[in-house]
């Protein structure tokens, strides 16, 4: 007699979806391994938007290709049912010989040998095996794919704000080189356009509080989406140093007009070059919030906003001092001094922005076509 039949199901997640979508998006290829049936592997690869184009191949199809056969079709294989551990290193070394780096998630002693041999291995935290955890890289204290995903977005957050953080420092530090430099070997040391506290002051005080903001800042709005950056790539990537050359090409000509402009007088140009260094590297600090996107797409965060505040008040009370002016060798600015530096400070913000805004797009243009 018949009693009833009874249909069991171990569904996905419903976040692993929505996670593999942005994996393809930021230019990373999910690949399905699993031991179950095909038409079960293949349901849920359907269900989770992995499997479109490419192709399903099992463990004895896998076998029975040669690696010239392999290596020419792993590049359409999306999913791989009933494979076994051999066949695991198989699928990680073609990827690897192929240049990518390969993250290889598993649980149980048969991932063992594949999470070894990946360049990322994630071991499943709950229900992993510890002979899986001994052989990875990492261990997923919650189980969830999507947890991997954003470890990701974390990663390339991390690298930009590293990247945004040394282009705000380095910028002000060549620029400051340039300017003290070029003008002493030109003129001679009796000319130092800033005395040694005033330089000081510059690259401790209003250097430091805003780089440290750049380091905390929130991630640009197109950081998943972006390919996947070599490994071997520099810090100093091509946005890091076109950013440094612009600033200093746009900014040392303007340090130099308003020094010679204001000489003979050696108390007034050393007042207003010590001025346009505050006002112009607070607006550079607002110009590296993102490298990529204007200042209207990536408005400054809370403690970039607070760092240039705290910076304004600061010089303001300590120009209240007559012994801080005299350490620094500068006098209170007039008011035209100030709308000149604050003037020159707009030039330079709005340059900035007009060239970013310019080369993205061109950089977008780019990719379409």
């Amino acid at each position: 007699t018949f009693l009833g039949l009874v249909g069991m199901i171990d569904p996905p997640r419903p976040e692993v979806k929505t996670a593999i979508q942005t994996c393809v998006q930021a230019g990373i290829k999910p690949i399905m391994i699993t031991g179950d049936h095909p038409s079960t592997a293949q349901a849920v690869a359907r269900e989770l938007g992995l499997l479109k184009n490419g192709r399903v191949v099992t463990g004895p199809e896998l076998t029975a290709m040669s690696a010239a056969e392999f290596e020419s079709e792993a590049e359409n294989i999306e999913v791989y049912a009933r494979v076994s551990p051999e066949h695991k290193l198989k699928i990680v070394d073609v990827w690897q010989r192929w240049g990518h780096i390969v993250a290889m998630t598993g649980d149980g002693v048969n991932d063992a040998p594949a999470l070894k041999k990946a360049d990322i291995g994630i071991a499943m935290g709950i229900t992993g095996t510890e002979v899986a955890k001994e052989a990875a890289d990492m261990v997923l204290a919650d189980d969830n794919f999507a947890t991997i995903v954003r470890a990701v977005e974390l990663g390339r957050w991390i690298f930009d704000n590293i990247k945004k953080y040394l282009t705000f420092l380095l910028q002000c530090n060549i620029t400051e080189v340039l300017v003290i430099g070029g003008i002493v070997l030109w003129f001679g040391p009796h000319y130092l356009p800033l005395l040694p506290a005033a330089i000081l002051y510059v690259n401790l005080a209003t250097d430091g509080l805003p780089a440290l903001a750049l380091g905390v800042a929130p991630p640009d709005e197109d950081i998943m989406l972006r390919p996947p950056r070599n490994p071997r790539e520099s810090v100093f990537t091509s946005d890091v140093v076109s950013f440094l050359a612009r600033a200093v090409i746009l900014e040392f000509p303007l340090f130099i007009w308003i020094f010679l402009e204001s000489l003979p007088d050696l108390e007034l140009a050393r007042t207003r070059i010590f001025f346009m260094f505050i006002i112009i590297e607070l607006v550079i600090a607002l110009n590296c919030r993102s490298l990529r996107f204007s200042v209207f797409k990536a408005p400054p965060h809370k403690w970039l906003i607070i760092a240039i505040f705290w910076e304004i008040v600061m010089i303001v009370v300590l120009m209240q001092i007559p012994q801080i002016r005299e350490s620094f060798g500068v006098s209170i600015p007039s008011l035209s001094d100030l709308l000149l530096i604050f003037g020159l400070g707009l030039l330079v913000f709005i340059v900035m922005e007009a060239m970013k805004m310019a080369l993205r797009a061109m950089g977008d243009k780019g990719l379409k076509k």
